[in-house]
């Protein structure tokens, strides 16, 4: 047999060829045997409950429709278009169908990221970086809009990190992504944040006499991608809207999500931590501009929870070409196969797993669904219910409306600590003014919330409800001062 018919044998059977889908269909598979955890977080529900609202009216709120405490107040929704698409699939099959489009955008994130990996590393080492950068996302894998740009968000990376390992021109065929991550997702600033390495390592890798020709190749590129961002229906403004949620300050440490991984602001250990890092980086000779990419991206993950799927997703791509050059890249077969026939014999696959997941029985968490409460109690016809934290995105979806939910944006920083601070019974004066301030008629708490045990002893509140999700107080009949 020749030389090129064994290539022809084998070559289907390529790791180029298989492993994205290896590593896409057996995350795939997790996510729907793991489904519930999908549904983990309350903000599912009031991503679903807003994109029935756009659904049914045919536009985008400009002002919070949904709670009591900041009603009527400047608000939009800037991920309008990834509630949309869970609306949708919530109204054709449920909540399986949730769980099924969030795990294969993550699927496909990270089959996409083995791919792209996979052009400048050996297949090990990719399957090391992918099963790190898993790791780091697990977390944080949920029913929520941030899956959807995942793919997406990998795709923009891999074309301007292709370009620099490539020394090409900008990419403009990937400028559509911008469209889609900008209404799918509020962090489209960080899509154009990513071109700056790009024409950074561009800068450095010519004479000072090429800047300019450098700059100008690079200009109307980025002019169009902060052209691509903008055309959402709100403009500009959800560029902005990471920085109005940071705005919240140390407010935001009240959220799991928000919270840093070892610390609540930089300080002598992460500068020592971080410049570890980028001495121990040089013996693999990384560029100095991948090295400052990385740092940034560890300095975010150590600073909130939140961000370590940017450090899981991103790094190796950033990493892969240097680490390749250092350890052995891709040579012959392993870096060209691909078969059509693995594809369908994939994609088969595929529509067979997601016809299973759709026939399952798939519930959000008890813990975040205080269904029971709420139709015992009959809170839906109390009036103002001052909510634990975790049930706003239910009491969205039931159409009660919230004393505080998921929607940091809105409450802001000051109204966040106060609301926590009062539940805290740090000050107990606060607590007992925030029921009389905003009229208070019933409460509906988690059982661990230390004001329950207040509550209890306040002669003008009763106990009316409790299991091991939520306790419900309400109001007595009495005049109130």
């Amino acid at each position: 047999m020749t030389d090129q018919a064994v290539y022809s044998a084998v070559q289907p059977f390529s790791a180029r060829a298989v492993l994205p889908w290896a590593v896409g269909l057996s995350l795939y598979t997790v996510l729907l045997a793991l489904g519930p955890r999908l549904l983990g977080d309350p903000d599912s529900y009031s991503h679903i409950e807003l994109g029935r609202w756009i659904i049914a009216h045919g536009t985008l709120p400009t002002s919070d429709l949904f709670s009591f405490s900041k009603h009527g107040a400047p608000w939009i929704t800037f991920e309008w278009l990834s509630e949309v698409i869970y609306a949708a699939v919530y109204a054709l099959a449920g909540w399986p169908a949730v769980v099924a489009i969030a795990a294969a955008a993550i699927a496909l994130a990270f089959g996409l990221l083995t791919f792209f990996l996979l052009r400048e590393l050996s297949p090990a080492l990719t399957v090391l970086m992918v099963i790190a950068a898993i790791v780091l996302l697990a977390p944080h894998m949920l029913a929520r809009p941030h899956v959807l740009v995942l793919p997406v968000m990998v795709i923009w990376a891999a074309a301007l990190v292709r370009c620099m390992d490539r020394s090409s021109p900008p990419p403009y065929w990937a400028l559509p992504l911008l469209v889609l991550w900008a209404n799918l997702h509020g962090s489209g600033v960080l899509a154009l944040g990513l071109i700056g390495p790009a024409v950074l390592e561009a800068l450095l890798r010519e004479k000072r006499s090429e800047w300019l020709h450098v700059l100008l190749r690079w200009l109307p590129f980025t002019a169009l991608a902060v052209v691509a961002s903008c055309l959402t229906p709100h403009g500009p403004e959800p560029l902005l809207m990471p920085l109005t949620t940071l705005a919240a300050g140390p407010a935001l440490a009240w959220i799991s999500e928000w919270r840093p991984q070892d610390f609540s602001h930089s300080g002598g250990f992460e500068l020592l931590l971080l410049a570890g890092i980028f001495a121990l980086s040089r013996g693999v000779t990384l560029p100095v501009v991948r090295v400052l990419v990385v740092i940034g991206l560890l300095h975010f993950a150590l600073a909130q929870i939140r961000n370590a799927d940017l450090l899981g997703m991103l790094a190796p791509l950033y990493l892969a070409a240097p680490l390749g050059r250092t350890f052995g890249g891709p040579t012959g077969i392993d870096a060209a196969g691909r078969s059509r026939g693995l594809n369908l014999v994939a994609l088969g696959v595929l529509v067979a797993m997601s016809g299973a997941a759709l026939a399952r029985d798939i519930r959000p968490a008890p813990a975040i669904t205080p269904q029971a409460a709420i139709a015992q109690a009959d809170l839906a016809g109390t009036g103002r219910v001052l909510n634990d934290y975790a049930f706003g995105g239910y009491l969205i979806f039931a159409g009660i409306p919230t004393f505080i939910d998921g929607r940091s944006e809105l409450y802001g920083g000051p109204f966040i600590d106060r609301y926590n601070r009062a539940l805290a019974l740090i000050d107990l004066g606060d607590f007992l003014r925030l029921l009389d301030e905003y009229n208070i008629d019933a409460t509906l708490l988690a059982p661990q919330t230390p004001a329950i045990a207040m509550l209890d002893r306040l002669p003008q509140w009763q106990r009316v409800y409790s299991d091991d999700v939520a306790v419900v107080h309400k109001r007595r009949d009495t005049p109130r001062q």
